[in-house]
């Protein structure tokens, strides 16, 4: 069994049909767009498709999308000749460069600004690209491999990302189930954490309960498998004995009664009964939703952006781009302030 084999772990129906798939697409050199829920594991699915191909001696290297800053995107991507710009002492060769022959991985790739997704556009298209300061393009053999947590029709639709860029990416696509849809799993999974945190720990031979097991399955697992991990990580990390029970396990009795349902915009009723299609009623319904979503998170935390985007399981900058969408600004929510909404500076 291979290494990549072992790292996605699961016997469902549901995961072992995407999993099947790998290598069909380890051996395409289409570009392959994953989406799923946050926590899903893209990333290792991505490494899977990277390391059971011919790539796989060559780099693999992922890129975080949210967490590049939106003035050195270019830089960071393609690199600069020196003397670009100011401070360019040297040549710096950038992430296409340094994946030249093997994987790009493309993680968030709805995060990426409007001229990023321009310039990323023109790469997929010539298999070229050109340094910052430089007059000659250099040709590059990338495999890109983008992930998404985002559903990119409806952002296309909603003129935040491009739609030529979001056909090139989807030529092979790919969507992972969440651990709610694949309950099976979950003791395989949890058996694989317990075994890893126990000898990180140095706590050998920790096993679960049949009470922890039976709270797990009946838990929905908001944040996937990697909620699952921190999870059982914490109780194997807390334990006291050579058995986790389900008190041990920091996750609510029932399933959360609430977070969809907190939020569902007023004025619903009038939103269906509207004239329209389907694909603008379903425009209007998820603006409704993501308004009243994030009014209420940052009501709750008082304005703070960086517990409410911890919360939202979103980056900052991600996070802030959808107050932007929204007009809403932090400092109305304020402690020291009534939560009234206005247009974002």
């Amino acid at each position: 069994m291979s290494h990549w084999e072992e790292t996605l772990i699961g016997t469902s129906r549901c995961f072992l049909q995407v999993k099947s798939k790998i290598p069909l697409l380890s051996r395409s050199k289409s570009t392959v767009l994953i989406s799923g829920e946050t926590g899903t594991g893209k990333e290792l699915f991505a490494r899977a498709i990277h390391y059971s191909g011919e790539r796989k001696g060559k780099p693999f290297v992922p890129v975080n999308c949210a967490a590049l800053p939106d003035h050195l995107i270019e830089n960071e991507l393609f690199g600069h000749s020196k003397g670009a710009f100011t401070g360019a002492l040297i040549e710096k060769h950038g992430l296409f460069h340094e994946a030249d022959g093997g994987t790009l991985f493309f993680d968030e790739i709805n995060s990426l600004n409007m001229v990023a997704q321009s310039k990323l556009l023109r790469v997929l298209q010539d298999q070229e690209f050109r340094p910052l300061g430089s007059t000659k393009s250099r040709a590059v053999d990338v495999k890109i491999v983008a992930a998404t947590n985002a559903d990119l029709r409806y952002l296309v639709d909603a003129r935040q990302f491009r739609e030529d860029l979001f056909y090139r990416l989807n030529v092979l696509p790919v969507v992972l189930p969440p651990l709610r849809a694949r309950r099976e799993d979950i003791p395989e999974l949890a058996s694989q954490f317990v075994k890893r945190s126990a000898e990180e720990f140095g706590k050998g031979g920790i096993q679960l309960s049949s009470g922890a097991i039976t709270k797990m399955m009946n838990y929905a697992w908001p944040g996937n498998v990697r909620e699952l991990e921190g999870v059982i990580h914490r109780a194997v990390a807390m334990a006291m004995g050579e058995t986790l029970e389900a008190s041990d396990l920091d996750v609510p009795d029932h399933e959360p009664t609430g977070s969809i349902a907190m939020y569902v915009p007023d004025g619903l009723e009038e939103i269906l009964i509207e004239q329209g299609g389907f694909q603008e009623t379903k425009t209007k319904m998820i603006d409704e939703f993501e308004r009243a979503y994030l009014t209420k998170l940052l009501s709750t935390h008082q304005g703070n952006i960086s517990k409410a985007a911890r919360a939202a399981r979103k980056e900052r900058r991600a996070f802030q781009r959808l107050l932007h969408k929204h007009g809403l600004d932090r400092r109305t929510f304020s402690a020291a302030e009534q939560p009234v909404e206005t247009l974002a500076c």
